[in-house]
């Protein structure tokens, strides 16, 4: 299970990722939403291990070890982090990644089988701009899962490049709820698809919520032994 508790980074000038707290479980699909493509992509950093919060607490099946949690879990498509190079084929991109699997389960891993196997013969020789959205996810998250000790997927934004819910979440349901591998998925996104009645979060959904003024309040009277601040300064320059 993973689990967040008022995860949040530091800005130059604001948070880069206000206070967020999750839960998902094995065998769960959670959709997180966010305005801002600097805080979709922090929280994505922070769940998969890749940035190290500022405060709160980042647990994957009760640790909180970075390690731990990074080695469990694939970071995807993160723009401007780790999303493919535009100008690569399918082909290369299954060969370099490939070749990041640890070399315990990578055994004979080579692309031209891979592909085979993973039936994506048919666009081995594409650029990756030119896979539709659907396709592109199923590349990636089959890349992903070429590594047996990932267990979490994190995907940064797969709305992006549809703005089409079919070509991206069926997906994400299916790999969620593959009975034979237990995995906890989390997608980042801009807005949740309409209809959505699974487990969601929205980005600072862990910031406090500032106190509501009664209308008609009137501040409440100084007692006449204690200085206002106009006061104080007065004492103090003296």
């Amino acid at each position: 299970m993973l689990t967040a508790q008022e995860l949040q980074i530091n800005g130059r000038r604001a948070d880069l990722l206000p206070p967020t707290s999750l839960e998902i479980r094995r065998g769960g699909l959670l959709l997180a939403s966010g305005d801002g493509q600097e805080q979709r992509t922090a929280l994505a950093l922070a769940l998969s291990g890749r940035m190290k919060p500022g405060s709160g607490i980042l647990r994957w099946d009760g640790s909180s070890k970075t390690k731990r949690i990074r080695s469990a879990s694939a970071l995807l498509d993160s723009p401007g982090v780790n999303e493919p190079e535009q100008h690569l084929s399918v082909r290369d991109l299954v060969t370099e990644d490939l070749a990041l699997i640890p070399r315990r389960y990578r055994g004979a891993l080579l692309s031209k089988p891979w592909l085979k196997v993973n039936s994506f013969e048919d666009i081995a020789e594409l650029w990756i701009e030119q896979l539709p959205a659907q396709r592109r996810l199923e590349l990636l998250t089959s890349l992903a899962l070429a590594d047996p000790g990932v267990d979490l997927l994190v995907l940064d934004s797969p709305d992006r490049h549809s703005a089409d819910p079919a070509d991206w979440l069926p997906r994400l349901e299916q790999l969620a709820h593959d009975a034979g591998r237990s995995l906890a998925v989390v997608a980042v996104v801009s807005a949740l698809p309409d209809g959505w009645d699974g487990p969601s979060a929205v980005i600072g959904n862990a910031v406090p919520e500032p106190a509501e003024e009664t209308a008609g309040d009137e501040p409440a009277p100084v007692p006449a032994d204690v200085p206002t601040s106009t006061d104080s300064l007065q004492r103090t320059a003296k």
